[in-house]
């Protein structure tokens, strides 16, 4: 097996070619505007109507098509390329924001209308997701791809982070029209960055392919042309692969799980512990702020400086969450919770960065759209079980709700280190 092509390094500054800073641009805005675009589109509902329902039927409509649809596309990615899928959906974004933006200005559109527009951006979403993942390795070389996964979702981490402030403080300021126009704007800027790299894509996916087929990695029991000929065996090759490799099946399961165990726990249970412990259920607002900087902190450290044991610090990522949320069920004012806090959010920043190039570099480049693609779903699927779940532990007490969470979380970073196959990586 030979190491799969990537594009050529260029020493040309911190991260190389221009292709690279027009990369980590269009991407940065992107998850920029998907930060700032989530609140306008919460604060616009709540304007259209009472809160309830509504606002929930809404966000439903965005996330129910980018969960159905995130595996078919990601072998949308791997037939078509991830330049032209990253690209198309950027675009798609634009003219759906665009839409939304000439609706706001001159009618009162209705909750259904935006629901649907939101819905159709859900379906871009489905193909910007893994197809942007895929890109990476595309277009960077092997050796920047976790620095440049660091930019990029610390852009996301970002967003996330002052995404609120600014999206809600413009909306008080220029009003619904000119914020939803800049966000617009800033999606336009991403979806030209990104068109401009569907050349070197191609090429250099192109190449990978033909690396693999030589190598023989481009041929399974069904072989590359059954695939394309059968979309079903398609997608059931990519899950055959990500069940059948031990280092991407247990990375799998452990985004999953603490998908499950961290999200629904920490936002339902931190509204109950701030109110009980932490004087108010303002203080929650603080509190998920020390998640958003520490997300920040542990994806630009995972880039900054890669590990070169890179197995045992994926255990050791998985543990610093388990047990932040642990931590969580024996504090008692609002300083200990920001921190420790943090510390789930540094062990979650460092864990996507980590995770997501080692899955670049090492999974065959035919089927990295689908591989990626299950990342994805096992990032967002699973957040109506994790409220489920809080829902069901929350009558025990919050002390029971954390405890648990945090000992499945240290459980699976026991199984994550037993693992020969995630913990030999390098």
């Amino acid at each position: 097996m030979t190491t799969e092509p990537t594009a050529p390094v260029v020493p040309r500054g911190p991260l190389g070619d221009p292709q690279l800073h027009r990369l980590v641009a269009g991407q940065g805005l992107a998850a920029v505007v998907d930060a700032l675009f989530l609140i306008w589109l919460t604060l616009f509902v709540l304007e259209l109507s009472e809160p309830g329902l509504a606002t929930g039927l809404v966000l439903l409509a965005v996330a129910l098509p980018r969960a159905v649809l995130l595996l078919p596309a990601g072998l949308l990615v791997d037939r078509l390329g991830p330049g032209r899928v990253t690209a198309f959906a950027a675009w798609l974004r634009v003219v759906i924001l665009l839409l939304l933006c000439a609706l706001v200005a001159f009618t009162t559109p209705s909750v259904t209308t935006v629901a649907l527009l939101g819905g159709l951006l859900g379906v871009a979403d489905a193909a910007y997701l893994p197809g942007a993942l895929a890109l990476l390795p595309a277009v960077v070389p092997t050796g920047k791809l976790a620095r440049v996964n660091a930019l990029v979702q610390g852009a996301e981490s970002a967003g996330d982070l002052a995404g609120p402030a600014v999206a809600a403080g413009a909306v008080a300021t220029i009003g619904f029209e000119a914020t939803l126009g800049g966000i617009a704007a800033m999606a336009t800027l991403a979806a030209v960055a990104l068109s401009t790299l569907i050349r070197v894509a191609r090429n250099t996916h192109g190449a990978a392919e033909d690396a693999e087929g030589r190598d023989g990695e481009g041929t399974g029991p069904d072989g590359v042309d059954s695939e394309r000929l059968s979309t079903a065996r398609a997608l059931g090759a990519g899950l055959r692969y990500a069940w059948r490799n031990p280092m991407v099946r247990g990375m799998l399961a452990a985004v999953a799980l603490i998908n499950v165990t961290v999200v629904g726990p920490v936002l339902v249970g931190g509204a109950v512990l701030a109110d009980q412990r932490l004087g108010g259920a303002g203080s929650l607002g603080v509190v998920l702020s020390g998640f958003g900087a520490g997300s920040l902190a542990g994806s630009l450290v995972a880039g900054w400086r890669p590990p070169a044991r890179r197995g045992w610090t994926v255990a050791g990522g998985v543990a610093a969450i388990g047990a932040g949320m642990a931590g969580l069920a024996v504090v008692t004012d609002l300083v200990a919770a920001t921190a420790v806090v943090s510390l789930i959010g540094v062990g979650s920043g460092f864990l996507g960065v980590v995770i997501v190039a080692t899955l670049q570099e090492r999974v065959p480049r035919r089927l990295l759209g689908r591989v990626l693609s299950l990342v994805v779903l096992a990032t967002v699927a699973f957040d109506p079980f994790s409220y489920v779940l809080a829902g069901v532990l929350l009558p025990y007490g919050t002390t029971t709700l954390f405890l648990l969470c945090g000992s499945a979380v240290l459980a699976c970073a026991v199984l994550v280190a037993a693992s020969p196959a995630i913990r030999s990586l390098r």
